[in-house]
C-alpha cells in the first residue's frame, strides 16, 4: 500500500510559476513508477509526465509540457515535484499524483495508488 499527499496547487495568472509535491508514505517506492495526471470537469484523467523511480527515467507526454515542466524527485524526504514554469490558461486543472509498482503506464486505470489531487488555476 501507498499512500500519496499532493500539495502546492494554487491561482496564478498567465506566465507563473508553481511547484507540485507530492510526498508518499507506506511501501518502499523505489521500484514504482510515479505519475502526474490532470483532470478537468467531465473529463478523463490525463498523464502529464511520469518517471520510474528504479532508473530515473523521465517521459512527458508532448512537447509543451516537456518544455515548461521539470520533474524532480527528492529520495531522502519520499516526495516528487512537479515544477510547472510558463503557465498557461489552458493548463487549469486538478493535478493528481499516481504510483503503480513495477512497470510505468499511460492510462490512469493501470495505476492503483492516487493522491487527492490539488488544483491549479491559471487566469489570462
Amino acid at each position: 500500500q501507498v499512500h500519496l499527499v499532493e500539495s502546492g496547487g494554487g491561482s496564478v495568472q498567465s506566465g507563473g510559476s508553481l511547484r507540485l509535491a507530492c510526498t508518499s508514505s507506506g511501501d518502499d517506492i523505489s521500484q514504482y513508477c510515479m505519475a502526474w495526471f490532470r483532470q478537468g470537469p467531465g473529463s478523463e484523467r490525463k498523464w502529464v509526465v511520469r518517471t520510474h523511480n528504479l532508473n530515473g527515467a523521465i517521459a512527458y507526454a508532448d512537447n509543451s509540457v516537456k518544455t515548461r515542466f521539470t520533474l524532480s524527485r527528492d529520495k531522502d524526504k519520499n516526495t516528487l515535484y512537479l515544477q510547472m514554469d510558463r503557465l498557461k490558461p489552458e493548463d487549469t486543472d486538478k493535478y493528481y499524483c499516481a504510483a503503480v509498482k513495477f512497470d510505468c503506464y499511460d492510462r490512469a486505470v493501470d495505476f492503483p495508488y492516487w493522491g487527492q489531487g490539488t488544483q491549479v488555476t491559471v487566469s489570462s
